[in-house]
């Protein structure tokens, strides 16, 4: 899978593979520069590895001084917010522009609670964009929109490409206020078949903190070669850890079950970077350094392609996460479209692939039973978000009430 939280301020992408996200050592705050790699100050804790941009339903858009479209870092945040949220913001955003294109239906904008000031997002957008570019307005809404489309799609690339990953080969999970509103289009640029939008994708984030085991992870430095094996410090580095993650995490999870996980990071003798293998917690014997060589080769082969003959291998460190165990969701088999779900109207919605508004068929999700489906283009509306279908996909409700988009027969 593929994981897309889109909110008001940022986009984030993180690739789950066997159902676990992929982890970092190294977590970088304060950025200086559009969120660049590099410009911020790195802090040695385990965290989710994800890439991270600066264009969530807030983000800003202006003409730079070469007349170029740019889309971010900078927010209008919830005060004042986008220009058509009424409060006193003058500058075009991404939401102002979706509102634009048809995408959010002023009226119903948070379950109907607000009211959405299309005279004023027409505005910014024609002051700040249209007139310095000498576009129309729905011309400058749709560059603003394919801008930051296009600005997660190449981060998500680069991020699939750094971690050895097609993303063809994935679905994406998408969540956040702002996601489902840009979740199709983006399949489409990535080259994606499938699409999930599960139940409260609008606060998905809080579910998942809610919904998270409670974990602890103990990290420790410790050079070990591979050639030179000694099982005795395995061993007790080993212990050490886990005695420390499992004493922290019984503090708040109890004395029920808990899941163990151990990786080594090894990499070859004088590399700069390492690769994390997951490795057994068990009693080393003096002889499986081969075992454990076997294990980095078939991880680097993966990531890379090919090993290297000749060379030794080193671990640098060792890491143990220690966790309280969650239930399995409950699963079912991919529903298939059986019946035409029933819309409550239609509006005019731009299709960024054709480039033009089309019709939009209508829908409610709440009144979606398991095996409705909805062709493209339409919009499915919800309290805290909008799903756009574009006229490529097609939308089928499934029996675990998650929105499945997958492109037509």
């Amino acid at each position: 899978m593929v994981s897309y939280d889109m909110g008001g301020t940022t986009a984030k992408i993180c690739l789950i593979d066997r159902y676990v996200p992929k982890t970092a050592r190294e977590f970088e705050v304060a950025r200086t520069w559009r969120f660049k790699k590099g410009s911020g100050m790195p802090i040695s804790i385990p965290v989710i590895e994800m890439v991270e941009i600066g264009a969530g339903g807030g983000s800003i858009a202006s003409v730079d001084g070469l007349r170029q479209l740019r889309v971010g870092p900078q927010s209008a945040g919830s005060e004042p917010g986008p220009a058509c949220y009424g409060r006193g913001g003058a500058r075009p955003t991404v939401t102002d522009a979706d509102l634009l294109l048809g995408r959010l239906d002023p009226q119903g904008f948070a379950g109907g609670t607000m009211t959405l000031d299309s005279a004023a997002a027409t505005a910014a957008v024609a002051t700040h964009l249209a007139e310095p570019l000498a576009l129309d307005e729905t011309s400058a809404a749709y560059g603003l929109a394919e801008m930051v489309d296009e600005n997660m799609s190449n981060a998500a690339r680069m991020h699939a490409v750094e971690s050895g990953k097609d993303l063809a080969e994935h679905m994406m999970i998408a969540f956040g206020g702002a996601a489902p509103l840009h979740a199709a289009r983006l399949c489409e640029k990535l080259g994606i078949g499938a699409l999930l939008i599960p139940p409260g994708a609008g606060v998905g984030s809080a579910i998942g903190f809610l919904r998270a085991p409670f974990g602890f992870e103990s990290v420790r430095s410790a050079y070990t070669r591979l050639d030179a094996f000694d099982a005795a410090q395995v061993n007790g580095i080993l212990t050490e850890l886990r005695e420390e993650a499992t004493a922290f995490v019984r503090q708040s999870a109890g004395e029920g079950p808990l899941r163990i996980e151990c990786t080594a990071f090894m990499r070859y003798v004088g590399q700069g970077w390492e690769v994390p293998v997951e490795i057994e917690i068990r009693d080393y014997r003096t002889g499986d350094g081969d075992a454990l060589r076997a294990l980095f080769d078939e991880a680097y082969a993966r990531l890379f392609g090919r090993v290297i003959d000749g060379l030794g291998v080193e671990i640098v460190s060792w890491s143990l996460r220690a966790a309280s165990e969650v239930p399995p969701p409950a699963t079912s088999p991919r529903q298939r479209p059986e019946r035409a779900a029933v819309s409550t109207g239609s509006r005019r919605m731009f299709d960024a692939q054709s480039g033009r508004f089309e019709t939009a068929a209508v829908v409610e999700r709440a009144a979606l039973r398991p095996g409705d489906f909805v062709a493209g283009p339409a919009v499915i509306t919800e309290r805290e978000t909008t799903t756009v279908v574009t006229a490529s996909r097609i939308a089928i409700q499934q029996a675990d009430g998650c929105l499945l988009l997958q492109a037509k027969s």
